[in-house]
């Protein structure tokens, strides 16, 4: 299938994590000219290699989704650097401190929210006026599993996603009129470093990853761990024009455990 993303300017934040990485990959072996941001340009100088894209169809910046000023300079610079936009990939989170409500601080809940909340907030913000003038385009936020069901310890967490679901339905209200299909994907646990760093605060040292994913996965029909390639293709279709008449919903890449708790 042709998902005509050929030579669409397609922003992606966060490219340099595991899902970011396997967003910015998929792109690029579709051909698309790529705008993507960390907070390291380290880390994104090692990422240009296993593009595999030509030097003209990438752009890196970068930008810290916790200060609204270089996430403009970031949708500023993208739109400048390629003269518009076609796609808004938000794939930037951060899980949070494990802790019980009686044991939470409101710090650790605001820096989640900067991150999980205010994040895609402003990057939708400042880069919806470039995709009006295209008068067609789509917009993608990786949100979470989090965003149906809750998990014990990780109230910040679930809560920020609840927060995105109901925010990418109320953008996509906005902007489908014009053109414009928002939507967002929902995975469960994804075998990445940030699902190490949950296995972690859950288990500490008692079980390997293995023992971990075992565990955590035994919800889900095939009893395994999501793979960022399957979000990455996910997104993928959900950017494209050939969903252009998905707006407002979600894709769950939980194995079924929605099914199971409707």
């Amino acid at each position: 299938m042709d998902l005509k993303l050929k030579d669409k300017v397609v922003v992606i934040n966060a490219v340099t994590g595991g899902i970011g990485k396997a967003i910015a990959k998929a792109f690029a072996a579709e051909g698309a000219k790529l705008a993507v941001s960390s907070t390291s340009q380290a880390k994104l100088d090692a990422l240009l290699p296993e593009l595999g894209a030509a030097p003209d169809h990438v752009k890196t910046f970068i930008c810290d989704v916790t200060k609204p000023e270089q996430i403009k300079a970031f949708i500023d610079g993208a739109a400048a650097a390629y003269g518009g936009i076609d796609s808004l990939i938000i794939n930037a989170g951060y899980e949070g401190q494990h802790a019980l409500i009686q044991d939470s601080n409101p710090e650790e809940f605001d820096t989640v929210y900067k991150i999980n909340v205010f994040g895609p907030m402003y990057m939708m913000k400042y880069a919806t006026p470039y995709l009006l003038k295209k008068g067609k385009g789509s917009i993608v936020i990786i949100a979470s599993d989090g965003s149906f069901i809750g998990a014990p310890g990780m109230s910040a967490y679930v809560s920020s996603k609840h927060a995105v679901a109901g925010m990418a339905k109320c953008v996509s209200m906005e902007l489908g009129p014009q053109g414009i299909h928002v939507n967002y994907v929902c995975p469960g646990a994804v075998d990445t470093p940030m699902m190490r760093r949950i296995e972690k605060k859950t288990f500490g040292d008692t079980k390997t990853p293995e023992e971990a994913e075992k565990i955590i996965a035994s919800a889900y029909f095939d009893k395994r761990y999501c793979k960022p390639e399957e979000v990455a293709y996910a997104t993928l279709y959900l950017a494209s024009e050939v969903s252009a008449h998905i707006m407002s919903e979600s894709i769950r890449l939980d194995a079924g455990l929605g099914s199971t708790s409707r």
